[in-house]
């Protein structure tokens, strides 16, 4: 196998449990998003139903798509400077500054789930 064929394999995740994205540009968005449940627990691979959502980069937002649903389409890089918006939660052990990307996207992926979850954007 060439190198080219090996980078061309190469899977990012940028929602983790989601689908991945081969486009070498979704390097940079590996892991940036996170679904938290109601606890706050960061959900992964562990929860089923997010490997039903593919993902996309595409014209500067994130965009998750999902049988039976709208597309969600989050702005890639947006400076998140206001301080009431950030919190802290633990994911995998680590506490980790995070934003709440809202209640539309809270809505979508508690849908998708069919439980109470939440999109954060992992702001370290």
């Amino acid at each position: 196998m060439t190198m080219s064929e090996q980078v061309a394999e190469t899977l990012y995740f940028p929602v983790p449990g989601a689908q991945g994205v081969e486009a070498e540009s979704a390097r940079a968005y590996d892991a940036r998003w996170r679904v938290l449940d109601e606890s706050g627990r960061a959900l992964g691979t562990d929860e089923p139903a997010l490997a039903s959502i593919s993902v996309a980069l595409e014209f500067g937002y994130l965009v998750l798509r999902a049988p039976g649903m709208l597309r969600l389409g989050m702005p890639l890089d947006v400076l998140e400077d206001d301080p009431s918006v950030l919190e802290t939660v633990t994911i995998d052990g680590v506490e980790t500054t995070v934003a709440d990307e809202g209640n539309w996207a809270h809505t979508w992926v508690s849908n998708v789930l069919g439980r109470p979850a939440r999109l954060v954007k992992v702001c370290d």
